[in-house]
């Protein structure tokens, strides 16, 4: 059960996590899953990839493919909508820091 719980709460988590990465630079799913992992994320391709697809549907993303080594890539960067998102959540993020730092 609290595996689910915090589960749910990463999952916000990780959607900041690629917003920021695609403000700096664009990411490819391969990377963006490396990283994660780096920050104790334990999340599979099969939950990524659709996150990925949701957050370009949803306006927050832009996809462009690009040939690397003869096979597609897709390359996400952040919309403006994403920025502003981003921009948001930094916010609430930082409020709630501070409020439950202690």
């Amino acid at each position: 059960m609290e595996d689910k719980v915090l589960r749910k709460l990463f999952l916000g988590f990780i959607h900041i996590h690629i917003l920021h990465h695609a403000k700096e630079h664009p990411i490819y799913g391969t990377w963006m899953h490396d990283e994660l992992q780096e920050h104790g994320y334990e999340i599979s391709a099969g939950t990524l990839y659709p996150i990925l697809h949701n957050m370009e549907k949803d306006g927050l993303l832009l996809k462009k493919e690009r040939n690397v080594e003869g096979k597609i890539r897709k390359y996400y960067t952040a919309t403006s909508k994403g920025e502003e998102i981003l921009v948001q959540a930094r916010a609430k993020a930082y409020e709630l820091f501070k409020e439950i730092k202690d």
